[in-house]
C-alpha cells in the first residue's frame, strides 16, 4: 500500500505528518517512509539516522564526437529541452537541459554521440526507530528532480505500508511522487495562501484520479476558509492539527510530536483507520 503526503505549497508541516504516521503505524504494520523531497530533503531532522546504504543516481548525457559529426542537426531536431544547439561549426551540449532520454544518440546516422553517466542525487538507505527509512538527495545544481525520485520509489515494498514524502507544490516533481499512490494526503494550514495553494494540489490528485482527503495543521491560527472548501467540495478532512505554541516548539526542534505529546497518537490512529476503510471499500 501507498500513501503520499503532499501539500500545494512549503511548510505547511507535511514532513512532520509523514514521520508522525509512520512512527505511529510502525508496531501495526510493517512502515516504509520515502523522502521524495529530494531537493530539500528533511524528514532526517526527526529521525536523525544513520545511513547503512548509499546509491548514485546518474543520467546518460550525450557527447559528440567532432571527427564523426557531420553537422546534419538531426539530433537538434529530435531533442524536445533544446538541450544541443550547433554554433557555427560544432554541435554544443547543454547539460543542465538533457533529461537523458537517449533519442539523440539513437538517431545520430554517424554514430558520432556516445553517452556518459553524470552523478545527478543519491539515494541512502537507514533502519531508523523501528522503520526502514529511505531519502533521495538531487545533487547541488542539478536540475532534474524526477530521476531521484523514481530511484527512490524503486526502494517501494508491496510487503509494506509506503509513506512517501512528496516535495511541495505541484510541479513535475510532485506529481512524480504522488503517482501511483492508493491515497494522497494534502496537508494545508487555515489562510488566504494555504487555500490558494491547497485549490491546486486537489486539482492535481483529482486529474490524477487518486483518492484523497485533507489534513489542515495549525487550525485555529486562522479562519474557516479550509474547512467551508473542502465542504462544498465534499472532500474528506482527515485531521485538525490544532495551532499550539507548544507543538510549534516541539518540531523546531527536530523532536517528534507523538513523542512529546502521545495524545496525538490516537488522532493519527484514527487518520489511518479512515484511510485503510477508504483504501479497502
Amino acid at each position: 500500500m501507498i500513501i503520499s503526503i503532499a501539500s500545494g505549497k512549503g511548510g505547511t508541516g507535511k514532513t512532520t505528518v509523514a514521520v508522525n504516521l509512520a512512527l505511529t503505524l510502525k508496531d501495526i504494520i510493517p512502515v516504509k517512509l520515502l523522502d521524495c523531497d529530494v531537493e530539500e530533503p528533511n524528514a532526517h531532522l526527526f529521525l536523525k539516522p544513520e545511513f547503512i546504504e548509499k546509491d548514485i543516481v546518474t543520467l546518460p548525457i550525450p557527447q559528440i564526437d567532432k571527427k564523426k559529426c557531420t553537422l546534419c542537426g538531426k539530433c537538434i531536431k529530435i531533442c524536445a529541452y533544446h538541450a544541443l544547439a550547433r554554433v557555427g561549426k560544432k554541435v554544443l551540449v547543454f547539460e543542465e537541459l538533457c533529461h537523458g532520454c537517449g533519442g539523440c544518440s539513437l538517431l545520430c546516422p554517424e554514430g558520432a554521440i556516445t553517452e556518459i553517466n553524470k552523478e545527478i542525487g543519491f539515494v541512502e538507505k537507514a533502519i531508523v526507530k523501528g522503520i526502514e527509512f529511505i531519502r533521495g538527495t538531487l545533487t547541488i545544481g542539478s536540475a532534474l528532480a524526477p530521476p531521484v525520485i523514481k530511484k527512490v520509489k524503486s526502494r517501494i515494498s508491496k510487503d509494506k505500508l509506503n509513506i512517501i514524502d512528496s516535495p511541495p507544490g505541484t510541479s513535475c516533481p510532485m506529481i512524480n511522487a504522488v503517482s501511483g499512490s492508493d491515497y494522497c494526503i494534502l496537508v494545508t494550514e487555515p489562510t488566504p495562501f494555504g487555500l490558494n495553494d491547497l485549490k491546486s494540489a486537489v486539482e492535481s490528485v483529482r486529474e490524477l484520479e487518486i483518492p484523497f482527503g485533507v489534513i489542515i495543521n495549525r487550525a485555529g491560527l486562522g479562519d474557516k476558509i479550509i474547512e467551508d472548501y473542502l465542504f462544498e467540495e465534499k472532500i474528506p478532512l482527515l485531521l485538525k492539527i490544532p495551532f499550539n505554541k507548544l507543538y510549534a516548539k516541539s518540531y523546531a526542534n527536530g523532536n517528534i510530536l507523538i513523542e512529546d505529546y502521545p495524545n496525538l497518537k490516537q488522532d493519527f490512529l484514527q487518520l489511518w483507520n479512515f484511510i485503510e476503510g477508504r483504501i479497502k471499500a
